[in-house]
């Protein structure tokens, strides 16, 4: 390690940007590590320890090794490390797990870029001279005559290896991993018009005389191998340049969460501090228009919150004092106090983070398929090259080793296992992201492959066809004095219905009851002014000889009772959410078949039914946790099954379904059993769900439909299929700009599916 105390001599510049490059000390890490830590003056990049005399060297720095991160492979998501470098199956660079907030330049691609400007012009000289020398240009008397150029071809063709190294030495990796890939292909290929070109240069005698000229000279390939591997190096920089843009969905969500918050002390002063010292319990101030910091519960004021960027609904929520808010949504107009609850890694932004990158690395079951054929692609291609080499040999016109070289090298490059491997991962991964963009929040590639096979839905009602919040829906009798006396009665109760028939009654006079009783099953009762009342259902008035009518209503009837008279009755119903017809009609429009199952009664359940627009025959009422599981079972035999719910009786049956999906407003185990939550609990996002799981799975075939048209035409013409009719042979270098291309193209076709409407 240089002295980093030291002052710096010369003057050091940044050679992204340009900017001077200077030590800092007084930075609360310098000061914690007893060390400079060098930066640009512009800040493009992360802090660096390092000798400031590299950056004149232009010597990228290294990619940061961060504390506890771990690295994975784009193309071999099961690859895990903890430090940066090459995949040991494909030989891509290693990328962190998380991409960073405020990632800078790729140094990586920084230093490919490089690469490309110096080894390009290099590249292009050799290339210049040789077509110059088949032009009759009097290139070779420049540099006397055809071994001169020969030398200087040589030269620069083992300059430009040599600043491509890193694509040579992936190839090099390969063969000592006994992982065959795309990077074998390259070193095979570009070595092989390297090795040959040098034989022909240093003793041409050694080759068959019908390739000589008059004067003895065997043809050179120097300018193929040089150009090959330029091209294959400026497709990795349009590769790495389009890959970087997957990570943007994740980037995005990241940048949700603000970089500080305002703390409100016990003396009612604000202080801002950063987001990482926010604490459990800490009161914390927000402005309008600001971003929520962390997740916690409205203290004070009021607002209306913007939750589409986790829930994906576009309407504000209002917020008052009990309220739960969530960090990274966007305050509105009003202003208010939270105390903070969940903050750092506990915050569900950053749950939601967490589960998109994991299921950003997760394998389709379609994957493996695609491996079966990978496994054995690299052989078979340099069988293809062996192939077509030995049969130029026999039957090529003259000169045929000239041709058999040109069919097997381009056979080598042209074959590009890298554009298979890449299609179904990069179209999981921007679709992951997309997903999470519209509060579709998948676990892994395989339930958004099976969601796309669906054919049969099973809604739970409780929560997911309803709001899962009971209301009172209808009082008959005078409204005021009804509600009152049966909020009086329901305030001592601790019945579920209660907090419904509380919140209409809110602002209404409660009359004062004596004796209150508990009927378990029946109801409340108590005393008013010497005369009893009571509050239940039909049953229990009847046992008090008060004969009602029950309706067939979808909600819950409770009759009030005083005297010995029956004076009131006020239903309770749990309502239907707002789109759920629209959503259920849009859904069967998608073709699924759709079944409700519920523990409620046949009633309240075939009401919702009907009025989200479902028949009666869809709907299974009554059922247990275990009931609602062998239901799911059995519908499996039919078909792919998606189970939707959000309780802690849904669990067996979400666990059970091909696949699980968990409205977030649920419990806990509904979100730990499900394969996509949608977090906003809006089963208008089962529809979007439904829709990008359809597009990727359309992604997915294209980019695989793609790759192996691509390699199927490919291969063949480049062993020279079409010499025989239309005498047309594929250059080499052709065939590197193709196979660059096609990595390219898969990994753009992906990023379509950012634009795609939900």
């Amino acid at each position: 390690m240089p002295d980093t105390t030291a002052p710096i001599s010369q003057t050091c510049r940044d050679p992204v940007c340009g900017m001077e490059v200077t030590p800092v000390h007084d930075t609360p890490q310098a000061i914690h590590d007893g060390e400079a830590y060098y930066f640009c003056a512009s800040r493009c990049r992360d802090k660096f320890v390092q000798d400031p005399v590299a950056y004149l060297e232009g010597r990228p720095p290294p990619t940061p090794v961060i504390e506890g991160a771990r690295y994975i492979c784009p193309m071999d998501p099961e690859i895990l490390e903890h430090e940066p470098g090459d995949c040991p199956i494909c030989g891509m660079a290693l990328e962190p797990e998380l991409p960073s907030p405020d990632p800078g330049p790729n140094p990586e691609l920084v230093d490919f870029k490089r690469r490309l400007w110096i080894a390009g012009p290099l590249a292009g000289l050799v290339f210049a001279s040789e077509m110059g020398a088949h032009l009759g240009l009097p290139v070779q008397n420049l540099f006397g005559g055809h071994v001169g150029l020969g030398v200087l071809q040589a030269l620069l063709t083992g300059a430009v290896g040599w600043i491509c190294r890193p694509i040579l030495l992936r190839g090099v990796a390969s063969i000592r991993n006994g992982r065959p890939n795309m990077w074998t292909l390259i070193l095979l290929g570009t070595g092989a018009a390297f090795l040959f070109s040098m034989l022909a240069l240093i003793a041409p005698r050694l080759l068959p005389s019908e390739l000589l000229s008059a004067g003895g000279h065997a043809p050179l390939y120097f300018e193929a191998a040089a150009v090959i591997l330029v091209l294959v190096l400026a497709g990795q920089v349009m590769e790495l340049t389009a890959r970087a843009r997957t990570g943007d969905a994740i980037r995005a969500l990241m940048d949700l969460s603000p970089k500080t918050a305002l703390r409100v002390a016990a003396d009612g002063t604000d202080t801002t501090i950063t987001l990482d010292e926010v604490v459990a319990g800490d009161l914390l101030r927000v402005r309008p228009g600001d971003a929520v910091p962390v997740d916690g519960t409205v203290a004070s004021g009021h607002s209306s919150v913007d939750e589409s960027v986790v829930t994906g609904e576009p309407l504000p929520v209002e917020k008052t004092p009990g309220d739960a808010v969530t960090g990274g949504t966007l305050n509105g107009n009003g202003s208010f106090v939270m105390r903070a609850e969940a903050v750092g890694a506990d915050t569900l932004l950053s749950r939601i983070v967490a589960q998109v990158a994991a299921a950003q690395r997760s394998r389709a079951p379609i994957e493996a398929r695609v491996d079966q054929v990978a496994a054995w692609f690299v052989p078979a291609v340099v069988a293809v090259a062996l192939l077509a080499f030995v049969a130029w040999l026999i039957f090529g016109p003259a000169p045929q080793l000239i041709f058999a070289v040109t069919a097997a090298v381009s056979v080598l490059i042209i074959a590009c296992p890298c554009a298979m491997g890449l299609a179904t991962p990069m179209s999981v991964m921007v679709a992951v992201g997309r997903g999470a963009q519209v509060g579709v929040l998948i676990r892994d590639a395989e339930a958004l492959e099976l969601l796309a096979k669906a054919r049969i839905l099973v809604l739970d009602k409780t929560g997911t066809l309803t709001e899962g919040r009971p209301v009172v829906s209808r009082v008959d009798g005078d409204r005021e004095s009804v509600l009152g006396l049966a909020a009086a009665l329901e305030e001592h109760s601790e019945h579920p219905l209660a907090g419904a028939i509380l919140a209409a009654a809110d602002g209404v006079a409660r009359p004062a009851i004596e004796d209150f009783q508990a009927v378990p099953g029946r109801g409340v009762q108590a005393r008013l002014g010497g005369e009893q009342v009571y509050l239940g259902n039909a049953a229990f008035l009847s046992e008090i000889g008060v004969e009602v009518a029950a309706g067939a209503t979808g909600g819950t009837q409770l009759f009030l009772a005083r005297a010995g008279a029956h004076i009131g009755t006020i239903e309770v119903s749990d309502p239907v959410k707002p789109r759920a017809a629209e959503v259920v009609a849009a859904l069967q429009a998608e073709g699924l078949d759709l079944v409700v199952a519920t523990g409620d009664a046949a009633g309240p359940a075939k009401a919702v039914a009907g009025a989200v627009g479902l028949s009666v025959e869809a709907v299974h009422a009554g059922l247990l946790p275990s009931d609602k599981a062998a239901l799911v079972a059995k519908l499996r035999e039919g078909g792919v099954v998606v189970m939707a719910g959000d309780g802690v009786n849904d669990g067996p049956a979400l666990a059970s379904a091909d696949v699980g999906v968990a409205m977030g407003t649920g419990a806990d185990v509904a979100l730990e059993a499900a394969g996509i939550t949608l977090s906003g609990g809006d089963l208008a996002g089962l529809l979007r769900a439904r829709r990008l799981a359809a597009a990727a799975r359309q992604n997915i075939s294209q980019n695989l439909l793609f790759a192996f048209l691509y390699n199927g035409l490919g291969v063949p013409i480049a062993a020279g299929l079409l010499y025989p009719v239309f005498g047309l042979l594929l250059s080499p270098m052709i065939a590197a700009l193709a196979m660059s291309l096609s990595s390219v193209s898969v990994i753009a076709n992906a990023l379509r599916l950012r634009a795609v409407r939900l």
